[in-house]
């Protein structure tokens, strides 16, 4: 175990192992991998590595409380133990907050933010089975009644992401646990230190055996292997789109159901009667809040050309005043991103926009924080949409800014991209707010505003950016579900007597 000294606290992170019929546990072959800090690179703590073996002893413990315990128990019964979860989660949000800041680079405002919302995921989710998780019924005539009821799966995969993990994997969690599923989880092997809290949690909470699992290890062993197991009935997904697809592929041959939530190259569009200082304050938060580290981020600013230049030298400004630091210091805006691979990937695309024609205005990393993965907040400026930087995700605190002028060209602009996740839209003409909105090809379009959560709608996007929908509902109807239909007989209705004797 390591020890993290920092303005804030001092912690002790414990190695991690698996978390398996309610148990932690070794790997079956008991191999383990380092995390390391995003702030220092130095390692924090080794993690256990599961491998195909232990996606099966989980899938069959997982098996094993569906059919025995969890499916059996009454709503109410269920719903006790996932407000428990959210009750658990509120008493170590302090913890949870700091172990994501450790092991993400994320800032700790931000985390602590993020935290809190994971309970409320939770107690949401309790809400929704208990009052809307009823079927439909119709009358067909005299002669039957047709009902529906909604079916928990099974086992159900989750892999979720490194990006916010505690928070993203809750949003998956808590559904799938509310309505009567039994989890595997396979978190990102960059962020294990807050899956294996969330398996804290939900020990401390008392759900049965098997019902909660948690599989660390790599996606091209344990998570192909937890795509493959015959008795995992469905895949959800929250990551980079050629892994998405590579997903898809392999569940195909079991027939699992699939949710993919992918990447992202969204636009934000200023028109030029816009609240632009309300704009700005978007646009800045949109790209390099997370450490520009999320799929919804607004990689791509559209200015109309009547206010480039003034929100352009507004946005140097933020750019240069930005605060980069250690992640722990709650005055931190911007930290280190997740990994020096993913850093080196980062600034090999600020040195393709260079190639490309594009000036790079950047921010300063502190001499004394360059032990760590810091980029700092970058403008690509002079860029046009049919650039590299401006069709491939970076997932970094990086904006290309790209100059329009008619409505027309900027839509066109908007959608010539493989992606369709999010996008932005201000202006003080609501007309054609809405017109552009509805013409951007995106799952979620914001009006004047950034990007804020309603977990009643449904989060997700087309094209490239995903299939399927999370989110209210849509989550516990359309993918955590199964419909049944019941038909009833309400009398003798005329049957064909087929090779009867008159």
């Amino acid at each position: 175990m390591t020890e993290r000294n920092s303005k804030e606290t001092s912690l002790q992170v414990k190695d991690v192992d698996l978390y398996i019929n309610g148990e932690f546990v070794k790997s079956e072959s008991s191999t383990t991998f380092q995390n390391n800090s995003p702030f220092t690179n130095k390692v924090i703590n080794q993690i256990a590595e599961g491998r195909k073996e232990d996606i099966k002893k989980a899938v069959t413990a997982a098996k094993d409380a569906f059919e025995q315990t969890w499916s059996k128990l009454k709503i109410a019964e269920r719903m006790t133990y996932i407000n428990k979860i959210a009750d658990v989660i509120d008493e170590e949000i302090e913890e949870i907050a700091v172990l994501e800041s450790i092991d993400t680079g994320l800032p700790i405002s931000q985390t602590r933010k993020m935290v809190a919302r994971a309970a409320t995921n939770f107690r949401f989710y309790a809400k929704m089975v208990e009052s809307k998780l009823h079927g439909e019924a119709y009358q067909q005539d005299d002669e039957f009644i047709n009902y529906t009821v909604y079916k928990p799966l099974g086992v159900v995969g989750l892999i979720t992401p490194w990006n916010a993990p505690f928070m993203l994997e809750t949003w998956k969690v808590a559904p799938a646990l509310a309505t009567g599923n039994t989890v595997v989880l396979k978190p990102a092997e960059l962020s294990p230190l807050t899956a294996n809290k969330l398996a804290e949690v939900i020990d401390k909470a008392g759900l049965p055996k098997g019902v909660f699992n948690v599989v660390h290890g790599f996606g091209e062993t344990a998570g192909a292997a937890l795509v493959e197991h015959p008795d995992v009935e469905a895949i959800s997904f929250t990551g980079e789109t050629v892994t998405g697809s590579t997903i898809i592929k392999n569940a195909a041959d079991t027939l699992k159901k699939t949710s993919m939530e992918l990447g992202g190259k969204s636009p934000l569009i200023v028109f030029d009667d816009a609240d632009l200082d309300r704009a700005l304050d978007a646009a800045v938060w949109g790209i390099f809040s997370f450490n520009g580290e999320r799929c919804t981020a607004n990689s791509r600013v559209f200015l109309h050309k009547n206010i480039k230049d003034q929100f352009v030298e507004a946005l140097k400004e933020r750019v240069f005043n930005i605060k980069i630091g250690d992640p722990m210091d709650p005055s931190t805006q911007l930290g280190p991103l997740i990994e020096t691979e993913h850093f080196n990937k980062v600034t090999n695309f600020i040195k393709i926009a260079k190639q490309e024609g594009c000036e790079v205005v950047q921010g300063t990393v502190p001499e004394e924080l360059k032990a760590g993965n810091f980029v700092p907040p970058t403008l690509l400026l002079n860029a046009t949409n049919d650039m590299q930087v401006c069709q491939e995700e970076i997932f970094g605190p990086v904006m290309a800014v790209i100059e329009f002028e008619t409505e027309e060209e900027v839509i066109a602009a908007a959608n010539d991209v493989k992606y369709g996740l999010a996008g932005y839209v201000w202006t003080n003409d609501i007309k054609r707010g809405h017109r552009v909105a509805q013409a951007v090809e995106a799952g979620m379009l914001w009006i004047n505003s950034q990007n804020t959560r309603d977990l009643r709608i449904p989060f997700g996007g087309t094209k490239a950016s995903g299939i399927g929908r999370e989110g209210g509902h849509y989550a516990i109807f359309e993918f955590y579900t199964e419909p049944k239909v019941i038909h009833v007989a309400l009398g003798d209705h005329h049957i064909p007597q087929f090779g009867k004797n008159k």
